[in-house]
């Protein structure tokens, strides 16, 4: 399995913190966010046409919404823009030093946004479910670099990373709360930190690993199955998409690196890589 170009890094097409990929089937296009270049691009693989647009804030994701537009994870809370591309906030939390990080869609069609502060101080950021009418309940108050979020199958279990950390974790909640954290797998010093993550099919849980090079695939009893070096040392997050979701998109940053590989700031993808499983749209 080895990594192909989906968008090659550019002027106009590279990221600096690229992440959050997504996969619009309505569109049939792939959607992901530079982070700190406040950009949110469109990439149609069958045709190939590329879109940017800028936003006023960092963004740490961009999600469909169920009425068309998009859902947005900002620097000062959650916002949205619709289907003629006017914007509203949902839920505005501004703190001084603090911005949105990456963020999922739950199978009720809510929003998990995570937050982090700019240094990265131990314990400043949260994660926080934001429903259709923009009413927000906290989940975690006290995590630092909120990330990769998703869901197995049935929706029974919530796959969460917190990447100081080291670990990718197991959530239970009653539909209002966390009742139950659980680590599922920890990655060892000088591997990486476990950064954004998919689902695929087979419940098994995808990893991007930052300052890693590599994917990982870990079953849903925490065995590590299969491990795939990627070009670039950070690689942020990875998403099922394309025909039958069957092909994996990676995002990567090239954010504080020296002499950052060419490829740097691109969307990489692996061909058939797997069987994903369709991501709901946000429900408001």
């Amino acid at each position: 399995m080895r990594a192909e170009i989906a968008v090659r890094a550019g002027v106009l097409a590279g990221a600096e913190l690229g992440e959050g990929p997504t996969w619009d089937p309505v569109e049939g296009r792939l959607i992901w966010v530079d982070i700190l270049g406040s950009r949110v691009h469109t990439f149609d693989p069958g045709t190939g046409r590329r879109t940017v647009f800028a936003t006023e804030q960092h963004v740490g994701a961009a999600k469909p919404r169920a009425g068309g537009g998009l859902v947005l994870n900002l620097r000062d809370g959650v916002g949205g823009y619709d289907a003629s591309g006017t914007f509203a906030w949902l839920h505005r939390d501004p703190v001084p030093g603090r911005r949105g990080n990456d963020a999922a869609v739950a199978p009720d069609g809510t929003l998990w946004a995570g937050t982090m502060r700019y240094d990265e101080a131990p314990g400043g950021g949260t994660l926080t479910r934001i429903a259709a009418d923009g009413t927000a309940t906290v989940l975690l108050d006290d995590v630092t670099v909120s990330n990769g979020t998703a869901w197995s199958p049935d929706g029974s279990r919530v796959y969460y990373v917190d990447s100081p950390t080291r670990r990718i974790d197991v959530l239970r909640t009653d539909g209002q709360r966390i009742v139950e954290r659980r680590e599922l797998a920890t990655v060892e010093p000088g591997a990486g930190f476990p950064d954004g993550l998919t689902v695929d099919a087979d419940g098994c849980v995808w990893v991007a690993l930052w300052d890693g090079a590599q994917l990982r695939r870990y079953t849903p009893d925490g065995r590590l199955d299969r491990t795939v070096p990627l070009p670039v040392a950070r690689p942020t997050e990875c998403a099922f998409g394309g025909p039958g979701l069957r092909d994996l998109y990676v995002t990567t940053a090239r954010v504080g690196l020296d002499r950052p590989h060419p490829l740097a700031g691109s969307v990489l993808v692996l061909p058939d890589a797997g069987q994903g499983v369709e991501s709901p749209a946000f429900a408001g």
